[in-house]
Parts: structure tokens; C-alpha cells; sequence
């Protein structure tokens, strides 16, 4: 009962913050309330004014009166800590499902002195990362944050805090940035090798057809294959995938090879669990693109033709991620 009406109350909160990717912070979007510290030191000062009125100690109303202004001025210097202060998202990259991802806010001081212990944190996780921002500059915060889905998800809403200087008071704002991140599936950690290529069929196959006349060229790399001849594999691929610790061959592809092409899709996965389908072909993608072999992907209604590049593959990963 009580985590649902805090539930509600949490989303009625989040619902009057409007998106955007930038904030400034002014008096109607920054509370203060005391900390455990600061209750503490209320009720010894309490004390201390009750004790000093009792015995009629001119040293204690001294002390108390004292500290309750210096907790007065902490609680104005934390408060103008984040008034003030402006907070940009910048763009977030695309990450994997289950790993670890890192939002980059920036934050801009216009005013001519230090803001000092500055902290963000996606709102609930408490991994907060802390920060000061130079007078007249700026400073970026780098917050991690582990999507467990793919898909095109929104950045989660972001707290900022201080509770500097005295750490009485806690000074705290919630920002919910307009920004989307791309979460790209999890690849299958130990997947097969990859599937066999298909033949090529109509314009593509007769030209393939009559380049093969020149027999023994070689015309691009493709994934080793059980049988391949040792002088057709690439060693020094080799050696450098050694050197990375994968175990990845390839072989030069000859233009009689070239009649076939890499097609990727569900079919040829054998799994019957739509999510590990979409996972192993995301091992499948980066398995050749690692190998730096045309493929192409055939998934839900979407079709990416066969090619290779960095471009290539954030395309069939991003087909993945939405599919």
C-alpha cells in the first residue's frame, strides 16, 4: 500500500516537470530540506537555548546564537549553489542491453565564484558522481545508467544535489531530460559460426558468372570455412585478431566464391525464443563485421542489404534494437 501511494505520488511529481534537454535552475525548481546532520544540530541548539535560559549562561546564549547563523548563512550559501546554475544534456550514445551506459550532462556557471560538491545521479540508483564547477565555466558529469532493454527508451529522470558547505541542508532539483537513447540488443556471449551464404540470383549472378572466368582473383574476404585451403586464409588477420583474443579466421574470398552472399536472419538462427534470435543476431553482425565481410540482415519486415562499414552496422544493429 505504502510503495504504491509512493509510486503515484512519485509519477504525479514527474508528470509537472516538463522534458528538455536544458534546465536553469531557479527558485521554483530547487528545495531545500535538512539533513539528518542538520535535524541533529537543530535539536542541540534547541537544547543548548533551553540549558542557557534555565541557568542564565551568557556564554551559552553566545554559543547557540552563533552556530544558529552560521546555519543560517549555510543554508543560504547551499541554496545559491545550484540557484543559478544551467544544465545541458548532450547527446547519449547508443549502448547494449545490460551494459553499463554513461549520460554526459554539462554544466555552466555564469556567476564569478566556485560551485562547489555538486552531484548527479539517475533519480533512485544512487550512484552519484560529483563535481566543481569553475567560476565562469563549466564542467560535465558523467552518469552511468544500465538500460536492461533494447529498444529506443527515454533518458530517466536525473536528480541534482549539493549540501555544501556546512552538509545541514540538502539542496536537490529533478530534471527530466527530453532525450532518447538507442539500446541495441545483448549479443549471444558464445554464438555458432556464421550461417552459410546464399546464391546469388538474377543481374547479380550472371555478372558474378562471368567474373569467375578469371578464376583464382580474389575479390574480398569472407568468414573461414572448414576446408578452405591454407594459402586462401589471411594471416595477418590473424595474427591481430590473436593479439585481441579473438579466435575469428578469414579466408580471401575468390570471385567464384562471390556467387554466394551473407544473409543473417531469424530462419537461420534455429531458435524458437524472439529475443534470442535478435541476440544472436547481434553476435552474428559484429562477428562479421569483425571479419570485414559484406552481410546483410532480414528481420521482422525489414530488409538491410548485404555491405560492410562502420555505418552498415549501426544500421542492422539499430534494426535489431526496433524490431
Amino acid at each position: 500500500m505504502i510503495a504504491s501511494l509512493r509510486s503515484r505520488i512519485e509519477g504525479w511529481f514527474l508528470s509537472r516537470r516538463p522534458p528538455s534537454d536544458t534546465l536553469e535552475l531557479t527558485q521554483r525548481n530547487v528545495y531545500i530540506v535538512p539533513t539528518r546532520a542538520g535535524w541533529t544540530l537543530g535539536a542541540t541548539l534547541l537544547v543548548l537555548l533551553i540549558a542557557s535560559i534555565n541557568y542564565q549562561l551568557n556564554l551559552g546564549y553566545l554559543l547557540t546564537f552563533l552556530l544558529a547563523g552560521s546555519v543560517a548563512v549555510g543554508m543560504h550559501v547551499s541554496h545559491a549553489t545550484l540557484r543559478g546554475l544551467a544544465m545541458h544534456m548532450m547527446a547519449p550514445e547508443a549502448h547494449y542491453a545490460g551494459a553499463a551506459a554513461v549520460f554526459r550532462v554539462v554544466l555552466h556557471n555564469t556567476r564569478r565564484s566556485v560551485r562547489y560538491g555538486i552531484g548527479m545521479a539517475v533519480r533512485g540508483s544512487g550512484q552519484w558522481a560529483w563535481t566543481d564547477v569553475p567560476a565562469e565555466g563549466s564542467a560535465t558529469v558523467e552518469i552511468a545508467f544500465k538500460p536492461e532493454r533494447r529498444g529506443l527508451h527515454p533518458v530517466p529522470a536525473l536528480t541534482a544535489e549539493t549540501r555544501f558547505p556546512l552538509g545541514t541542508f540538502r539542496v536537490w532539483t529533478v530534471w527530466r531530460p527530453a532525450a532518447k537513447m538507442l539500446v541495441y540488443p545483448a549479443p549471444e556471449a558464445h554464438p555458432p559460426p556464421l550461417p552459410p551464404g546464399e546464391p546469388l540470383s538474377g543481374p547479380a549472378a550472371t555478372s558474378a558468372a562471368l567474373r569467375a572466368q578469371a578464376a583464382g582473383e580474389y575479390d574480398g574476404l569472407r568468414a573461414y570455412r572448414r576446408g578452405d585451403p591454407l594459402k586462401l586464409v589471411v594471416w595477418k588477420k590473424a595474427a591481430r585478431a590473436q593479439a585481441t583474443g579473438s579466435e575469428d579466421l578469414v579466408s580471401r574470398d575468390t570471385q567464384q566464391t562471390q556467387r554466394e552472399e551473407l544473409w543473417l536472419d531469424a530462419q537461420a538462427t534455429q531458435l524458437a525464443d524472439t529475443e534470442a534470435r535478435v541476440s544472436r543476431l547481434c553476435a552474428w553482425v559484429l562477428m562479421a563485421d569483425r571479419l570485414g565481410v559484406d552481410y546483410g540482415i532480414r528481420v521482422a519486415a525489414r530488409v538491410v542489404q548485404p555491405s560492410q562499414g562502420e555505418a552498415h552496422r549501426r544500421t542492422c544493429l539499430e534494426a535489431l534494437a526496433l524490431c
